[in-house]
C-alpha cells in the first residue's frame, strides 16, 4: 500500500511511553531522546526503523515513569564538604551571613540520581508497538493521498484527451492557412513543389503534437500502475511528473491554437498540485 512520511504513533505500559512522529524528508533521519538507561537501545531502535521506513525524519522520545523512573536523593557527603568549605571561607575572610537551605538549593552537586530500572525487553516491545502505530498512521493517510492523486490524474488525462481531440482540427486548419497563403504568394508564378513539400514538412514537424501526446498518455499510465504497487515509490512519481511536466512544456510551445494552449496552462497546474502531494510519499 502507499504509505505517507507523515504521522504519529505511541505506545505506553508499565511506566514506559513511546511516542514517534516522522515528517517529510528526502532520506531517512533519526532523532532519539531517552533517559541514560535506554541508551543501549538506541542502535537497535534505529535499526528498526530502518526496517520499517525508507524515507522520512523520525523524532522519537522514549520517557519512563512510576517504578522505571528516575528517583533524587541529596549527597550528604558533597553537602557536607560543601558547608565546611563555605564556613572555613566565612572565616577566613570574614564574610557576614548565614548559610540556610536557601544557600544550598541552587547547587547540582547537592543531588544524586538513581540509575532506572528500565527493562530492556519491555521498552522493546512498547517501542515495536509504537512502531505499528505510526506505520498504520501513515498507510491510512497515503490511502488517502493516493486517492487524490488518482483522481488528479484523471482530470489530466481528461485535459489530455481534449487536446488530442483539438490537435487533428488545429493542423487541418494550419494546413488550409499554409496553401490560402502560397496560393496568394505564387499567384502567376513559377512554383518549386519540393521546396513547397520542403516547407509544409517543417511546418508539419513544428505544429504536431501527437508524439508528445502519445508519451504522456504513456507517462500518465505509468503513474497510475506505480501507485497500486505500493513500497518506496515517491521518488518514482516523482520522476515520472517530471517527465509528464517535460511533454506539457513541449506542447505548449509548439501550440498555435489559443484553447489549447490554456489547457496546457490548466495541465501545469494540475501536475504541480501532484508533485505537491508525492512529496509526502514514502
Amino acid at each position: 500500500m502507499v504509505q505517507s512520511m507523515t504521522g504519529f504513533g505511541s505506545a505506553e505500559q508499565d511506566g514506559c511511553r513511546v511516542e514517534i512522529r516522522s515528517l517529510n524528508q528526502k532520506f531517512l533521519d533519526i532523532s532519539i531522546k531517552a533517559p541514560s538507561s535506554v541508551a543501549p537501545l538506541d542502535i537497535p531502535f534505529r535499526n528498526s526503523i530502518r526496517e520499517n521506513f525508507s524515507r522520512g525524519k523520525f523524532d522519537v522520545t522514549v520517557t519512563l515513569s512510576g517504578e522505571s523512573a528516575a528517583a533524587l536523593r541529596i549527597n550528604t557527603a558533597r553537602v557536607g564538604e560543601m558547608m565546611g568549605t563555605f564556613r572555613q571561607l566565612q572565616e577566613d575572610f570574614s564574610v557576614p551571613g548565614t548559610i540556610d537551605i536557601n544557600s544550598l538549593i541552587g547547587l547540582h552537586e547537592m543531588f544524586l540520581e538513581t540509575g532506572q530500572q528500565a527493562d530492556p525487553e519491555a521498552v522493546t516491545e512498547v517501542f515495536r508497538k509504537a512502531i505499528e502505530s505510526l506505520r498504520q498512521m501513515r498507510m491510512r493517510e497515503g490511502a488517502a493521498l493516493a486517492g487524490a492523486l488518482r483522481q488528479l490524474t484523471v482530470s489530466l488525462l481528461g485535459m489530455k484527451e481534449r487536446i488530442s481531440a483539438l490537435s487533428s482540427r488545429v493542423t487541418t486548419a494550419a494546413y488550409e492557412k499554409f496553401n490560402e497563403r502560397l496560393c496568394t504568394l505564387l499567384e502567376g508564378r513559377e512554383v518549386d513543389s519540393s521546396r513547397i513539400l520542403q516547407e509544409a514538412a517543417i511546418m508539419a514537424t513544428r505544429i504536431d503534437i501527437a508524439e508528445e501526446l502519445t508519451r504522456l498518455d504513456s507517462h500518465i499510465g505509468q503513474f497510475r500502475d506505480t501507485l497500486t504497487q505500493g513500497g518506496t515509490i515517491g521518488r518514482k512519481l516523482d520522476f515520472i511528473l517530471q517527465e509528464c511536466n517535460r511533454e506539457a512544456n513541449t506542447i505548449a510551445s509548439k501550440s498555435v491554437d489559443y484553447e489549447i494552449s490554456s489547457i496546457t496552462v490548466d495541465m501545469k497546474t494540475i501536475l504541480e498540485q501532484l508533485r505537491e502531494q508525492v512529496q509526502n510519499i514514502q
